[in-house]
């Protein structure tokens, strides 16, 4: 009985015995598939678990205005993410993160899709959404802080600064075109999360990451105001579609101002239309219209063709060529180069072009700036139209020479009208002074660039005196007088063209280009309007822009009066057309 009792013992200790011993081999084989044959992929998958990979930047540089004013900056700024496998609850999460987020809901809950081991939910959140996802105290939500920009001017100078993306790359403007100035150094970190879905502070981040460099605009953030204002209220009296305004410095190039109408804000540039993000300063051509006479005159002068004095029959306001008849707004018969220049006769242009020559008229737009990029540090710029003179026909020259059959854009123009001020010496259009570093020392200085001697100094004298006679009583800019001051200038008033290539009938782009003071110019001013209703001609919807602009600006400089300022004041009564 004994016997039996422990033979059965020692048959169930061995049973026993053999399975804990098969148990063991298994978890042995187990454990070395899973660490010699498996484990690389086991890891790989943990980290997936565990650890996040992320690029992030360095924070980007500012722009600011000349007097360093800050046009746009970079902020910090908490960005809302989650790991949808630690989320229990995926519907009531969802309802919750919507409403706190103030996103839609079927949204937030295709975001926690538990398939997804991390997803952000929104990027660059503001602190209230913030503070409010975090009173919620959902497991598997994390917060990471990330740099946004941020536009304290809002609508101040937006075309011309343009914005960067939610990933601090730049899209438009000045923001994209010294993009790689601007942004910071980039590092890629890992994020760690413990088994409770807790990420170790600091775990990963980089102990120092390099900030971008700011740029130095030329803008002054005053002027810009003061030729927004005035831009603004002349493109809504006239009911225009849209409106430029640029003011330069002609002795250097520098652009004191660069306006566009209508506005947009770039810290939502998402809400406003495409159309309205693009600094049309730079990047469209136009037909310049009378505007152009400035330069033909010029030509006529400086080549010795012509002086002021010079007469032309101007043939009542009628004048063929071909198959081709020229008009003028007014019926003149003689007059003299400074007469066609005041009172803008299309015909006296047409004739004086003709004495010059297609190849003068030519060489002489060529060396102003016409029909290539100026080289300005400014995306997108348009070379505008100036064709060889070789292929002009027997109407080209004198089109051009009152501004059809040319395109230009505002830079070129206002370029080319600072040679005038600027005793005929072109000088290349800045829009940057410097790019310093974060701690505001100088990286890279940029200097006044001349381009090219157009004209003497004498002749660019003899035109500013031609186009003072423009703002004097009967002349086509009466409008642009200053109280106080002699400004010169010439009116525009070109008619578009349409998608066919034809004059379009009531659709005009009106201008005024400005040099003030007269004698030693200051300022050149540009005004542009695109399609007012109300009126057309240039000396009625564009001038009295330019006289706000520059007698806000020349107050704000504390530039006095030329010498001559009260022998050319004029009644602001008497309304001529341009």
């Amino acid at each position: 009985m004994t016997t039996k009792a422990t033979i059965r013992t020692r048959l169930r200790t061995g049973i026993v015995g053999v399975f804990f011993l098969m148990a063991l081999l298994a978890i042995s084989g187990q454990a070395v598939r899973l660490h010699v044959f498996e484990g690389a992929w086991l890891s790989e998958r943990a980290s997936r678990e565990y650890e996040r990979a992320m690029v992030v930047q360095g924070k980007r540089g500012a722009i600011t205005d000349r007097n360093g004013s800050p046009l746009a900056v970079s902020i910090d700024s908490p960005s809302v993410a989650a790991y949808p496998r630690q989320i229990a609850d995926r519907q009531a999460a969802a309802k919750q993160l919507a409403r706190a987020l103030t996103q839609p809901q079927r949204e937030v809950y295709k975001k926690l899709d538990p398939a997804r081991s991390f997803v952000w939910l929104k990027r660059q959140a503001t602190p209230r959404q913030a503070e409010a996802v975090q009173t919620l105290g959902i497991k598997g939500i994390d917060f990471i802080t990330e740099h946004s920009r941020y536009y304290p001017n809002k609508t101040l100078a937006a075309q011309l600064v343009g914005f960067s993306g939610i990933d601090g790359h730049g899209l438009e403007g000045m923001e994209f075109y010294f993009d790689a100035t601007l942004k910071g150094g980039e590092q890629e970190i890992t994020i760690l999360k413990d088994a409770l879905g807790r990420r170790f502070e600091g775990a990963g981040m980089p102990a120092t990451l390099t900030g971008g460099n700011n740029v130095v605009l030329t803008i002054d953030s005053t002027i810009q105001h003061i030729a927004q204002k005035a831009l603004e209220a002349s493109v809504t009296e006239y009911a225009a579609q849209s409106g430029i305004a640029i003011v330069m410095a002609p002795a250097t190039g520098e652009v004191l101002a660069l306006a566009h109408y209508p506005f947009f804000n770039p810290n939502s540039y998402g809400t406003f239309e495409r159309e309205l993000w693009r600094n049309r300063a730079i990047t469209d051509p136009f037909e310049p219209g009378s505007t152009m006479k400035i330069f033909s005159v010029a030509a006529a002068i400086d080549s010795g063709v012509c002086s002021p004095s010079t007469i032309f029959f101007c043939e009542n306001g009628e004048y063929r060529i071909g198959r081709n008849t020229i008009h003028d707004t007014k019926s003149h018969g003689w007059l003299s180069l400074q007469q066609i220049v005041k009172y803008s006769s299309n015909i006296g242009s047409v004739k004086m072009a003709e004495r010059l020559g297609p190849r003068q008229l030519y060489d002489y737009l060529s060396a102003f700036g016409f029909g290539r990029r100026s080289g300005i540090a400014c995306p997108g710029e348009t070379a505008g139209s100036l064709s060889p003179f070789k292929s002009w026909s027997a109407i080209d020259a004198g089109a051009i020479s009152f501004g059809q059959g040319i395109s230009v854009s505002a830079i070129q123009l206002i370029a080319a009208a600072s040679a005038i001020a600027n005793d005929g010496l072109l000088m290349k259009p800045m829009l940057v002074k410097e790019i310093t570093d974060r701690n505001g020392n100088t990286v890279k200085r940029f200097s006044p660039e001349p381009v090219r001697r157009v004209i003497s100094s004498h002749s660019a004298a003899t035109v500013r005196r031609i186009l003072k006679t423009v703002i004097t009583e009967g002349g086509t800019g009466v409008n642009a007088a200053l109280e106080g001051y002699s400004v010169c200038g010439k009116t525009g008033t070109a008619q578009k063209i349409n998608s066919s290539g034809t004059y379009a009938k009531g659709r005009y782009l009106s201008s005024f280009v400005g040099l003030a003071p007269a004698d030693q110019p200051e300022l050149v001013i540009l005004v542009i309007l695109d399609e007012p209703k109300a009126k057309a001609y240039g000396g009625i919807v564009a001038a009295p822009a330019f006289r706000q602009i520059a007698l806000e600006t020349l107050s704000y400089l504390n530039i006095p009066p030329g010498p001559d300022a009260d022998r050319l004041r004029v009644s602001r009564g008497n309304r001529a057309n341009g």
